[in-house]
């Protein structure tokens, strides 16, 4: 068979560990043939490919990024890209597709098959964990340590000034990536966009620390945090979300902070930081493992189906299951972190 693979988003550390295993084990295993399409549903539309060999992508296990680029291209934003999409697909001569991406990518994929009989396969991604249907998707584990890493080195200097640190980290929909790296770097307040945020809690918070002599703290915010105020969304993308605003929520938040409280407030939004460089020992191996799983997938003709991490098992499910919903933190996992605060 002649697969095509695209990576599609935002991208994210552990992409170029499954174009690998999509590419050696369907080439070893299977006898496959694989082109990679550039730019996401961007180079389908423009039966835009590359050859891809298993000394093609030797040596890129490590590497950040996606080596077959990335685009927020939304192949059903009309009928004329539809219409472009399933000609790519014949001009490319390509037998079946391996999509590698979120809830939009895949979210697109799960229509190309349903509603077009393409066969595709879809692999999770996305650092934000906010994927149904696997436990865990490649790139949140990466990014959760990068965060940690940050909390860590801003501890010293909040504390060497007695700052209060106010540290913004992705996650539009979902709270993940906060409070994992806020539970493992010892934050003193997590927010997140699945519980309203208590903003009378948090300045009691860092009073109480203030009064027990801890003239410092650290609060972790999601970027996704609705404050109930003017700031936050701007245009929109080619799949309906609004882009946040120019001011993000950590800058608002440390106004907050600041004028209620008179404590040096300093904010830290970490941003892209998260999606970027060589992904963890964790993310390398599930995304190996997610690929392998892909190219046997393919082998075996299990269309419209995404790879899936339950337990230690990696498995498949519907891309409808992965996409119907997303998966955002359960309120006892916040209570988790709730002891902590202060």
């Amino acid at each position: 068979m002649r697969v095509g693979i695209l990576t599609g988003g935002g991208d994210c550390p552990g992409l170029n560990a499954v174009i690998r295993a999509v590419v050696k084990v369907g080439a070893r295993r299977h006898g496959h043939e694989h082109v990679g399409i550039l730019r996401g549903w961007r180079g389908l539309l423009e039966a835009d490919a590359v050859p891809l060999s298993a000394r093609d992508v030797s040596g890129v296990l490590a590497r950040g990024g996606t080596m077959l680029k990335s685009s927020r291209t939304n192949p059903f934003r009309d009928a004329d890209a539809t219409r472009a999409a399933l000609e790519g697909f014949t001009r490319l001569g390509i037998d079946a597709l391996v999509a590698i991406g979120g809830e939009d990518t895949l979210g697109a994929a799960s229509r190309l098959h349903s509603e077009h009989g393409v066969p595709v396969v879809g692999v999770p991604k996305t650092i934000d964990n906010d994927l149904s249907g696997t436990d865990v998707t490649f790139g949140f584990d990466t990014a959760v340590q990068i965060a940690t890493d940050a909390i860590d080195r801003l501890h010293t200097t909040a504390e060497s000034h007695d700052r209060v640190m106010v540290v913004e980290v992705m996650g539009r929909h979902a709270g993940w990536i906060a409070l994992y790296s806020g539970l493992a770097g010892g934050a003193d307040y997590i927010l997140i966009p699945e519980q309203p945020p208590d903003i009378d809690g948090l300045l009691s918070s860092v009073g109480a620390r203030h009064e027990r002599g801890l003239d410092y703290s650290i609060v972790v915010v999601s970027e996704g945090v609705d404050l109930g105020d003017e700031g936050g969304r701007g245009e929109r993308d080619e799949f309906g979300h609004a882009r946040l605003a120019q001011q993000g929520v950590g800058d608002r938040l440390g106004v907050i902070v600041r004028e209620a409280t008179g404590y040096d407030t300093r904010v830290t939004v970490l941003g892209h930081v998260q999606r970027g460089g060589t992904p963890t020992a964790r993310d390398r191996v599930l995304a190996t493992r997610f690929g392998t799983r892909a190219a046997d997938m393919v082998a075996e003709g299990l269309f419209g189906r995404m790879a899936a991490l339950h337990g230690d098992t990696v498995t498949d499910v519907p891309l409808q299951e992965a996409v119907g919903t997303l998966k955002t933190v359960p309120p006892a996992y916040y209570d988790l972190a709730t002891p902590f605060f202060g």
